[in-house]
């Protein structure tokens, strides 16, 4: 019953409650994105949503326009405190993460929850085990279990087991857990980054010439 309507039912009314916030942030960050580098405000990705089904999903540009893919050692992507690919104002973004509120409109339009699995790049749909891909059995959050308790602290393949586990075990007391840690986890700014040594030699290659390059 929670899954199927209730949980539904109150993504619409926060969202909706939520939106004027939204608006009132968009306008005040917009300049600072723009302005920085002269690029878009937003950043819009395909992700995989509920049952494996493509969507796109939006957020707050943080990287410079036409940054490199850089993967971590487990294929997650890198999120490192000095990555040169972040600009000024994404790395404020990031810490406060601010950059996911236009998820708010995934939410709106169906295809996101507040809470539930981060969702992942298309890709990842061929690194999941039988057991990994429970999670798509729900649909994907602005935050979820891992955003709230572990952020970028834990490797991916321990993510994916984290999320499957919230898919078998979703509830109302959950999510409300999840939510009101994940105020906590934010302002705490805790487990923000990933270690620089979670690349392979290859990727941090890409990393040091792209410092060279800035500086």
């Amino acid at each position: 019953m929670y899954n199927n309507f209730f949980k539904r039912f109150l993504d619409i009314c926060i969202g909706v409650l939520a939106l004027p916030f939204m608006i009132i942030v968009t306008v005040i960050i917009a300049p600072f994105i723009y302005f920085n580098d002269k690029g878009p405000i937003f950043y819009n990705a395909l992700r995989l949503g509920k049952n494996g089904k493509p969507f796109k999903m939006y957020k707050f540009r943080s990287m410079k326009v036409n940054a490199p893919d850089i993967r971590n050692k487990d294929g997650s992507t890198y999120n490192g405190d000095d990555d040169p690919r972040v600009t000024k104002v994404g790395r404020f973004m990031r810490k406060t993460s601010i950059d996911e509120i236009p998820q708010l409109l995934n939410v709106l339009l169906g295809n996101m929850s507040l809470i539930g699995p981060r969702p992942d790049p298309l890709d990842d749909m061929e690194i999941y085990t039988d057991y990994q891909k429970k999670k798509l059995s729900v649909k994907p959050g602005i935050t979820g279990y891992n955003q709230a308790y572990y952020r970028n602290s834990v490797e991916q393949n321990e993510k994916f087991e984290h999320d499957v586990f919230y898919a078998n075990h979703i509830s109302f007391i959950l999510d409300a857990k999840i939510f009101f840690k994940t105020i906590s986890t934010v302002l705490s700014h805790n487990s923000v980054y990933n270690d620089a040594t979670s690349l392979s030699d290859e990727e941090m290659k890409k990393v040091e010439r792209m410092r060279n390059n800035n500086g």
